[in-house]
Parts: structure tokens; C-alpha cells; sequence
């Protein structure tokens, strides 16, 4: 064979090989993560029969969907539209901004939160996180940019509500990652406290751990490494910019972290590598028996309790410390 005939078709294997791992990136990131939004469904119904606290779960999503709330809109650091809802219950009443999780619905994974903040008469705003609900975008990065996307709410409700207004952020699993991830940044002076409630230690983590549960028979190292180059081309995100541990090592406002203990998705062991790093005053709940994020319809007077004591240490310090640094 000629040498130019080698070299074509050389040339030619290369390309088909990168058009494979083009094609391979592209459809790892398609999977898990480009999201259109979609529309709003709890699945109170299915839940309320297939879930032992299932009546509970049902009441409260009915409960929230009737409540009545203002429709928000700012622009994200990078333009792209968010939106949020917010509930008014209390003037002057501190303000908790919850965060859904990954391909969620702030109605129905901010349930327990807004249920718990109600009758303590707070105030909840519930953002659609980017490409989810009534937000723009089309791409989940696991927190990179959605830890952005929560100062800029924060920011919002300081301005909004103005500096005498107490600010709470939290979160469930994604959510949770993205207040933790939002803790090492500039904040506003009013934000309190932030509750994560079973949140993982970094999207490289988590995407490996996925990975490793749903292809236990496929090279996890790989597979992992194709698909941070879809996020890169595709995405425009990588996701090995964002890492909870290092956010909350740099954090100043107290932090409260639960986790179900039978988490067979985000391992209650993230939040123990959470707790362990953050720098701030600090508690670690554990619920026994909870899977994942059902911490709160799991064990309610416990995660009350929690939580409860958690805020009020918060707004009064010098009588109840929010951080005791305890499990």
C-alpha cells in the first residue's frame, strides 16, 4: 500500500474514532445533564399511595399548591433568567430561600421546608434552580454555576426586604450542595444560617458514585472522563470547579446538615465529609431509617426539632448558639 494511502487511511480511523468520543461525550451529557423544563408534577397522588407517610406528603403538597404567591424574575451573573415563587406569610418575618434538587420541582422537594417555615410564620421563596420549572437555561451543572444563581437571590431578598430582614438558605440534595457550595462566597451580611439536608460533596463525586450503582460492570474512570469532556464542549461547565468541603472551610454563618441514614443515593457519609470541613458553627442530624431527601416525612418531630432549634439559635445567639460543632 502507498504511503499516502496509509496515511489517508490513518487519518480517516482518527476521525471516526474522535467522532465516537464526540458522539459518546455528547450523549453522556444529553442524559445527564441537559434539562429542559418541564411542567410541575409532585406526584402527590402516586406517593400518597406507595409511601407509609405518603397522606402527610399528599396534604402538605395540596397545602402549598393552593397557597397563594407572587411570581419573581432576576438575571443570573451569566443572564440567564431565573424564577422563583414567594410566599408571604409574616411582614418583617425572616425570609427562607429553599432549593430544589436535580431534575426536581421547588413545589414538591421544598415541601417539607415550607410546611416547617410557615408555622413558624417565616417567609419562603422557592427558586426554580437554572433549565428547571420557569427558569432559563438548558444545562444542570451540579451546583458550578447554581451556587451563583443562590447569592443572587440572596442578594435580591437583602434589597428586597432590606438589612433588618434575617435570610435562611436552604436546600435538599442538590439544593443542598448548592447552599453548601454558596457558603464560601461573598454573601449578604443578613443571611443567618444554612440548612443542607442530604447533600453530596462535589459533582465529581457524586456523578462517580452514580456511575459506579447504575454500570457497576463498565469502567467507572473512563466513563467519568467522557463525560466531563461532554460537559466541557457541551455544557460550557466542569464539573471538578465545585467541591463542598473546600466551600464550607471557608464559611462564616452556621450550617446545619441532615441526612436519612438508609441514603442509597447521596450517601449519608457526603454530609459527615461536609460537617467534618466546615469551619463555621456547625451541627450534623442524622435520621434513621430515611432514604433520600425524606428526612423530614421519615421522622417529622425530629427534623422539626432540629431545624427549629437550629433558626431560633441562629436569630438569638447569645441565648441559644445556632453551632454547638456537634452530631
Amino acid at each position: 500500500m502507498k504511503k499516502s494511502h496509509l496515511i489517508a487511511a490513518g487519518a480517516a480511523a482518527t476521525a471516526a474514532a474522535t467522532a465516537s468520543l464526540l458522539g459518546a461525550a455528547y450523549g453522556i451529557y444529553r442524559v445527564w445533564f441537559y434539562h429542559a423544563a418541564e411542567p410541575e408534577d409532585t406526584h402527590a397522588e402516586e406517593l400518597a399511595r406507595t409511601l407509609p407517610y405518603g397522606a402527610q406528603l399528599k396534604q402538605d403538597a395540596e397545602a402549598l399548591a393552593a397557597a397563594p404567591y407572587e411570581s419573581i424574575q432576576i438575571t443570573a451573573d451569566d443572564g440567564t433568567l431565573l424564577a422563583a415563587r414567594y410566599y408571604h406569610h409574616a411582614d418583617g418575618a425572616p425570609v427562607a430561600i429553599i432549593f430544589h434538587g436535580y431534575k426536581g420541582f421547588a413545589r414538591r422537594d421544598g415541601m417539607g421546608g415550607y410546611t416547617l417555615c410557615k408555622r413558624l410564620g417565616y417567609n419562603v421563596l422557592l427558586p426554580d434552580q437554572r433549565s428547571h420549572g420557569a427558569s432559563g437555561g438548558h444545562t444542570i451543572t451540579m451546583g458550578v454555576k447554581e451556587r451563583y444563581d443562590c447569592r443572587a437571590w440572596a442578594y435580591w431578598a437583602y434589597k428586597h426586604f432590606g438589612p433588618q430582614v434575617p435570610l435562611f438558605l436552604m436546600g435538599v440534595s442538590m439544593g443542598a450542595s448548592t447552599v453548601l457550595l454558596a457558603s464560601g462566597l461573598d454573601l449578604p451580611e443578613t443571611v443567618r444560617g444554612i440548612i443542607a439536608d442530604c447533600g453530596y460533596t462535589s459533582p465529581h463525586d457524586i456523578c462517580r458514585k452514580v456511575l459506579k450503582a447504575n454500570l457497576p460492570r463498565v469502567p467507572v474512570g473512563p466513563v467519568y472522563t467522557i463525560g466531563r469532556l461532554g460537559t466541557l464542549l457541551y455544557g460550557r461547565f466542569d464539573p471538578e470547579d465545585a467541591d463542598c468541603r473546600q466551600a464550607v472551610a471557608k464559611a462564616t454563618v452556621p450550617i446545619l446538615f441532615i441526612h436519612g441514614e438508609a441514603d442509597n443515593f447521596v450517601p449519608c457519609e457526603m454530609s459527615r465529609e461536609n460537617f467534618d470541613a466546615c469551619a463555621s458553627p456547625k451541627r450534623l442530624v442524622t435520621i434513621p431509617g430515611a432514604g433520600h431527601a425524606v428526612a423530614y416525612y421519615v421522622d417529622i418531630p425530629a427534623y422539626e426539632k432540629a431545624v427549629t432549634e437550629f433558626l431560633d439559635g441562629c436569630l438569638h445567639p447569645a441565648e441559644n448558639p445556632a453551632g454547638t460543632n456537634s452530631q
